[in-house]
């Protein structure tokens, strides 16, 4: 869905679960220095081999507004990545970790292989129609990554279909793989394609690789059928990438603060120092997206900030033409485009307008907007998806996703406001569901559901007749049966009253639901993103050995509409804090767990959130995993010149201002660490994260490891080959959470003795 993954893939949110910062201050290049030379002797002690790793302090002073912060641990930020003292910090601390997870290297290994168990190694994606050709994903037995391929379809079997099925057998016409992420993949620590696009006359592919997890990417172009390189890589790039024709490529790159900020024209054969700039968005507030029309006819290259969007269209048949303005610049006003016969189709936001509405405007007039869905306070309009009868609108009620199809007059007749929409059916109390691309000629609509309980099921439904199959589902070995798993859908009452809502899983054979259950609470509740619960199959070995799975929707998130977001951001962000703390107390009070027995859990902005509430109600959990932490957000949103900073004041608020600075610091997680008891505590991150920097979570943990007054285990894990989405490989993330669950185990005491 494209208005759900551009917020996703790259600019406007940097501090992401799926996926979401930024970075710690910049010192001047002299004090960078000073401070380099102060740390270079003794940068951490360690009384003896088995003890935790001490950071020396150097004192780093700070002031605004009157008010003076010290930051002892300002130096271990190092955006080289090659100082030594600091490699040498993250190391001792990589190794204290290894030694105290030692004695559950057994469940660990255990753990991971069940969850790899669980998996068909060797498998295909459901194959998408595109023209004369079927594209899938193969899977291959002990491979860590994917295999792009292609089919024709047989003669005589052109027209699409719910039915339709990709022929195998013999007599079928042979696989092609177009690329073999593994063979890319060989002596790289890391290897991720965040884009690959097939052009139009399906000839030709470009892909978009990161061989180092900072999300910059180069572009390279080849022949479908014989791989060969067309014309020289792009450099420098972000994952931005569309087929302008058959002979141009469009493509968007980053300032030196990482914001997108160009928008290019690339044609085929020529150099990329000769490529047209199609925009350049100089305001710092906003960052560039880059969608395509499901028609294909047209790209549409948006200007973004937090609660504006403006945009461009691009005639994909007349490229040399440039840029023409589809949507202007208005303060407060979102709109997402797109086209279908003589008509531009508009998702628009407004303060008025919370949840949005949806117009039309004809090609050639487009102020001329007829209202086809108009705002409605109670559901919010999420996304929208055309083909060439039928507008799909994916909209959120009470919290949950729907699909409701509207039928649409013929091209070149007069569009009125939509009625007598039909809504698909989903079964589980509390769910997940996504559209997937479809063929905009045909009446198919393609879309994944999956539940708490439910693995990932791909379903065609015909838009005409409302008929649906079931064209896959993910396999889960290992003797999985959903019928022995319960979904529930909860309501805890936040501070100011609201209601909160809360899914919830477990295996209703082993849960006594008396306060003695172990529990692991999820939490994110930043930049309107929905954590909808859907099916993980890693989360089994938890389930299966008694624990309750819970996630919080807590406000900052989008789950309950636009106001749900707007009541979590900038002044009220410390509802997200408390709404969460509020769902443990409900937890806690309705006998699904104790105080001894909840774990928490968050990535990023998530983060933020572990560390806020461990800072306020460390007594509640027994313990808690931050990964990839945002946790220094005072020094982080006072720096300007720090990647993304300016694009995310409309988020945090700009700290350069008193109300928002006093605000801000009376939350941010290392300006609050407190001569306290805390939990037993598990924070990891990347070295090469470009959304968070690796020194946030650094500074948090030996911050805390200076003043917490307990003897519970602080663990700290970086991974020095990877981003902000860890490890790149599919098994290599199979055993971040084999780990993360182990240090889990090992807080609750639930780790067998050896040879039980």
């Amino acid at each position: 869905m494209k208005a759900l993954q551009q917020n996703v893939i790259f600019g406007l949110v940097r501090r992401s679960f799926i996926l979401f910062i930024p970075f710690a201050g910049s010192p001047s290049v002299a004090s960078f220095r000073h401070f380099q030379s102060l740390a270079s002797s003794t940068v951490v002690t360690m009384s003896h081999s088995h003890s935790p790793p001490v950071a020396k302090k150097v004192e780093h002073k700070m002031e605004l507004f009157g008010d003076v912060r010290i930051d002892n641990y300002y130096w271990l930020r190092d955006d080289s990545r090659k100082n030594a003292d600091v490699i040498s910090y993250l190391q001792q601390e990589n190794a204290y970790t290894d030694f105290v997870m030692s004695g559950t290297k057994q469940v660990e290994e255990q753990i991971y292989g069940e969850i790899r168990g669980r998996i068909k190694e060797d498998d295909i994606s459901v194959p998408e129609r595109k023209g004369p050709y079927y594209y899938y994903k193969r899977t291959l037995d002990g491979k860590e990554y994917v295999q792009y391929c292609r089919r024709f379809v047989p003669r005589g079997e052109e027209a699409v279909s719910v039915h339709d099925v990709m022929p195998t057998g013999p007599g079928a016409p042979p696989e092609h793989v177009i690329l073999d992420e593994n063979d890319k993949a060989q002596n790289q620590s890391y290897y991720c394609i965040g884009a690959f696009e097939v052009s139009p006359n399906n000839k030709l592919v470009a892909y978009a690789e990161d061989t180092k997890g900072d999300e910059i990417y180069t572009v390279y172009v080849i022949d479908a059928e014989t791989g060969a390189p067309v014309g020289k890589p792009l450099a420098g790039v972000t994952s931005y990438l569309k087929w302008a024709g058959n002979d141009a490529l469009v493509y968007i790159t980053m300032d030196e603060i990482l914001r997108p900020d160009k928008a290019w024209l690339h044609k085929l054969g020529t150099e990329q120092s000769t490529d047209t700039c199609l925009y350049h968005e100089k305001d710092d507030m906003f960052s560039l997206d880059l969608q395509a029309s499901e028609s294909k006819k047209y790209l549409f290259i948006a200007s973004e900030s937090k609660f504006t969007r403006f945009n461009f269209y691009l005639d994909v048949s007349r490229p040399e033409d440039g840029l023409t303005v589809l949507t202007p610049r208005v303060d407060g006003v979102d709109t997402f485009p797109s086209h279908r016969g003589n008509h531009f189709f508009i998702r628009r936001r407004s303060e008025e307008i919370f949840n949005s509405e949806v117009v039309a405007c004809p090609l050639d007039n487009i102020s001329a907007t007829t209202i086809l869905l108009p705002h409605r306070e109670s559901v919010k309009i999420q996304d929208i998806q055309l083909s060439l009868n039928h507008i799909v609108v994916f909209e959120r009620e009470d919290g949950l996703p729907k699909i409701v199809v509207y039928s649409l007059p013929d091209i070149g007749e007069p569009l009125r406001s939509l009625e007598g929409g039909r809504a698909v059916d989903f079964t589980d109390a509390t769910y997940s569901v996504d559209l997937s691309e479809s063929e905009f000629s045909s009446s198919i609509l393609r879309f994944c559901y999956s539940s708490m309980r439910t693995p990932p099921s791909t379903y065609d439904y015909d838009m005409t007749s409302g008929v649906s199959i079931l064209k896959k589902v993910e396999t889960v070995l290992g003797g999985f049966d959903t019928n022995k798993y319960v979904t529930e859908r909860k309501w805890a009452t936040a501070l100011d009253g609201t209601k909160v809502p809360l899914s919830i899983v477990y295996r209703k054979d082993l849960v006594k639901l008396d306060g003695s259950d172990p529990l692991l609470l999820y939490g994110y509740g930043s930049y309107e993103i929905c954590i909808d619960p859907s099916f993980k199959g890693s989360r089994i070995s938890l389930l299966d050995r008694g624990f309750i799975y819970t996630i919080a929707h807590i406000r900052g998130g989008g789950e309950m509409g636009r106001q749900w977001y707007e009541n979590g951001k900038l002044l009220k962000k410390k509802n997200t804090f408390t709404d969460f703390i509020s769902c443990a107390e409900y937890l806690i009070e309705n006998k699904y767990c104790s105080k001894e027995k909840l774990c928490i859990d968050g990535r990023s902005a998530g983060g933020l959130l572990i560390g806020a509430v461990l800072n306020m109600r460390p007594d509640l959990f027994k313990a808690a995993v931050a990964g990839v932490p945002f946790v220094d957000v005072l020094t982080t949103m006072l720096d300007p010149t720090i990647p993304l900073t300016t694009s995310e004041w409309e988020e945090w608020g700009d700290p350069r201002k008193e109300e928002f600075y006093f605000y801000m610091k009376s939350y941010s997680p290392v300006d609050n660490v407190k001569a306290q008891h805390y939990p037993d505590i598990l924070v990891t991150t990347g070295l090469n994260d470009p959304r968070v920097l690796y020194s946030e979570p650094a500074k948090f943990v030996a911050k805390l490891r200076d003043m917490k007054t307990d003897d519970n285990l602080l663990l700290f894990k970086c991974e020095l080959g990877a981003g902000h989405f860890s490890k790149s490989g599919r098994f290599e993330k199979l055993q971040e959470d084999a780990f993360t669950y182990a240090f889990i185990l090992k807080s609750l005491n639930m780790v067998p003795a050896l040879g039980n």
